[in-house]
């Protein structure tokens, strides 16, 4: 079985990495970009949801690769870019000089053929807000399929419990490591869907357990 760790282990794995002059969302987008176009069909319409962090800014990766490739790319920033973090602002700065445009808010009737969630990471822990909530709600309406990066929006990675009503991910893509929370019996109340795991080339300690 796949070893699992604590978010504070993934943490500061990513941490050394970064030190260590790793640049991890660069790889963290293109594993991301490289995983929906190896599924849907061309002329898909890819909605990314990039949120307030470092969770965002691999979206904004991965949704300006994937307009590189020839897709139909909408990236939706509800919190805009101010306060984004350094490199979720450099990821932002990128998609920007490739042409996308970012949306605040979508038009009334519009529905993707595939969602990017990249709102809220391994950090999350506490309720999803009233705002965060109805968009999530509203990505679930439109039943389609969703790629979660690292962990589904509004699932604690720390101990799998739904935070609110969480995406329901169709797949779930983690990175570095799987974060002990997607190991329990029905995380996310069943939100993870079908689970992947891309290491970015980073090395973990032993393992404090199996998943």
């Amino acid at each position: 079985m796949q070893a699992c760790y604590s978010v504070a282990q993934i943490r500061d794995a990513e941490r050394q990495a970064l030190a260590g002059g790793r640049r991890l969302m660069p790889l963290a987008g293109a594993a991301a970009a490289r995983f929906v176009a190896a599924r849907v069909a061309p002329g898909t319409v890819v909605l990314a949801l990039a949120g307030p962090g470092n969770n965002g800014g691999d979206a904004l990766e991965a949704a300006t690769l994937l307009r590189a490739m020839g897709h139909d790319v909408r990236v939706l920033l509800p919190a805009g870019a101010q306060g984004l973090p350094a490199d979720a602002a450099r990821a932002h700065a990128g998609w920007t000089a490739a042409g996308g445009a970012t949306l605040s808010v979508l038009e009334p009737g519009f529905v993707p053929g595939v969602v990017i969630d990249g709102l809220f990471g391994i950090g999350l822990n506490r309720p999803l807000g009233a705002d965060w909530q109805a968009l999530v709600d509203m990505v679930n309406g439109w039943n389609v399929p969703v790629l979660a990066l690292d962990v589904p929006s509004g699932v604690d990675a720390e101990t799998g419990k739904p935070l609110g009503r969480p995406i329901r991910a169709c797949w779930t893509l983690s990175f570095i490591a799987r974060a002990r929370g997607l190991a329990q019996p029905g995380a996310g109340d069943g939100a993870i869907g079908e689970w992947h795991l891309e290491t970015l080339g980073v090395a973990m300690p032993a393992a404090e357990g199996d998943g």
